[in-house]
């Protein structure tokens, strides 16, 4: 395993100041703690947008591994990411200090059903909203809720959409207003760890090779970075094999093959890896209160390498 940048180290930005008294500094990046805000109710998605089969029923509890290898499937792949990307771009115009995370998932939601695609969270289990959103030491799975967003916080939103019988699946993390220099060195670092686990993604390797790349960078930067939650096979299905942990893992031994799909998405820790899962049964947070930020895309294994997917259609 490879060293975890340490606090008195000189910090990776290269300001020659301790790693502690830098963008490792925890009393700039500590947050008041997030609480729960009231859920509203359950949007409705016109009769004519096609649903995935789990909504009304329970999510699949065992799926195939997914290869597309057809230009039609490739086609409506495609489009899913595409429109995953368009919602998140749109959702994000939204962030402001003052807005809810309810907010939030209305404009989602909207920019889903003006563009013909269902909200795949919508429905998954006895998840209820179209979008999750992870405020400051949240790690994933926030639900939208009635908290108001304040200068200085960082949210994540993670979209998928479903359209032409496949879903696309991506995320981001933004500072709200104004952030310190610590916490956005932390959205950035997140930002090129994802990238890092993508640069890993080739044919005929094991999908190991994504988390050894994205552990040993987050490390050298002071990060933890979080083992129990990972990426995933995704197409037809939402959540589907591979498991795509971004730590190392010797467990990992699928190797990736052309056509194989899956999200890359490092969430990383400012402190410590302990978590807890909130009430709601869904919301992962940081025991210790410090900020996570995540990023994520959809990935396709090419012939030579890989190509991301969820990144807006031009035009």
């Amino acid at each position: 395993m490879s060293r975890r940048l340490r606090s008195g180290d000189p910090c990776w930005c290269g300001s020659e100041a301790k790693h502690k008294r830098c963008h490792g500094d925890h009393r700039a990046l500590r947050r008041e703690p997030v609480r729960p805000g009231e859920v509203g109710p359950v949007r409705t998605v016109p009769d004519g947008i096609a649903r995935p089969d789990y909504v009304g029923g329970e999510p699949p509890h065992s799926a195939p591994l997914q290869i597309f290898t057809d230009p039609e499937e490739l086609r409506a792949l495609r489009r899913a990411c595409a429109v995953a990307a368009r919602v998140l771009v749109e959702t994000a115009a939204h962030i402001a200090p003052g807005v809810t995370t309810d907010e939030l998932d209305a404009a989602a939601h909207a920019a889903y059903l003006r563009l013909g695609a269902y909200p795949s969270t919508l429905g998954y289990g006895t998840y209820r909203k179209s979008i999750c959103t992870s405020v400051n030491e949240v790690i994933c799975h926030g639900i939208p809720d009635s908290r108001p967003l304040r200068d200085g916080d960082i949210v994540n939103i993670d979209v998928t959409a479903y359209i032409d019988g496949f879903h696309g699946d991506t995320s981001a993390t933004f500072p709200v207003g104004a952030v310190g220099e610590p916490t956005a060195g932390l959205i950035h670092s997140a930002l090129d760890a994802m990238h890092v686990g993508i640069e890993a993604v080739r044919p005929g390797r094991p999908v190991r090779d994504i988390g050894v790349a994205i552990e040993a960078f987050g490390r050298s930067r002071g990060y933890g970075v979080v083992a129990d939650y990972g990426g995933h096979g995704i197409g037809r299905v939402f959540h589907a094999p591979p498991h795509i942990s971004h730590v190392e893992d010797h467990r990992a031994t699928t190797l990736m093959v052309p056509g194989m799909v899956f999200t890359v998405e490092p969430m990383l820790n400012a402190g410590g890896p302990d978590h807890d899962e909130w009430d709601d049964d869904w919301t992962i947070a940081c025991v210790d209160g410090l900020p996570s930020a995540q990023f994520e895309h959809t990935v396709l294994v090419t012939e030579t390498g890989h190509e991301i997917l969820t990144v807006v259609a031009a035009g």
